[in-house]
């Protein structure tokens, strides 16, 4: 191959990736809310648990490798989550505090991450109540909408 095939080809692969990266995501920020971070939180949240009920006290936590690793994979899961926040996509139209948000629930995923990957279980209760503050402090800039997944496009108010 010459070298103005090899450009030429390179060129129209980064291109491709430029319009991919411009199209609309395929469900709002308040749908994306719904169907995929609150759902993974709330796996990372109740992994570690405890409860005082009728029957008495009870200490939830991961017991087998396979639970600890979906509270890891949630874990890991919220950071991709929050990168995909940072995206044109879910981003436009919204402040620069939005992007911070975003950051901040990457950053403490990774603490997540390695709290599961410990299986240290104050670690990750803690990190969960830092996960929590870090979505209520965006839910106060960006109020969920009321009739959630109804939001027209990803720049409204809503998240």
């Amino acid at each position: 191959m010459n070298k103005a095939v090899i450009a030429a080809t390179g060129a129209t692969l980064l291109l491709g990736g430029c319009n991919q990266a411009a199209q609309a995501p395929e469900m709002t920020a308040q749908q994306l809310m719904a169907k995929e971070v609150q759902p993974t939180a709330e796996i990372y949240w109740n992994a570690v648990q405890f409860i005082s009920d009728e029957t008495g006290d009870h200490d939830v936590f991961p017991k087998t490798d396979a639970e600890w690793k979906a509270v890891q994979d949630a874990a890991v899961k919220l950071g991709k989550l929050g990168e995909q926040l940072k995206t044109p996509g879910f981003s436009e139209g919204r402040g620069q505090d939005w992007i911070q948000f975003s950051d901040s629930l990457i950053e403490v995923s990774k603490l997540a991450e390695q709290a599961a990957a410990e299986r240290n279980t104050d670690k990750v209760f803690e990190v969960g109540g830092t996960i929590y503050s870090v979505c209520s402090a965006c839910h106060q800039m960006y109020p969920p909408a009321t009739g959630a997944g109804t939001e027209e496009r990803p720049g409204d108010d809503a998240a």
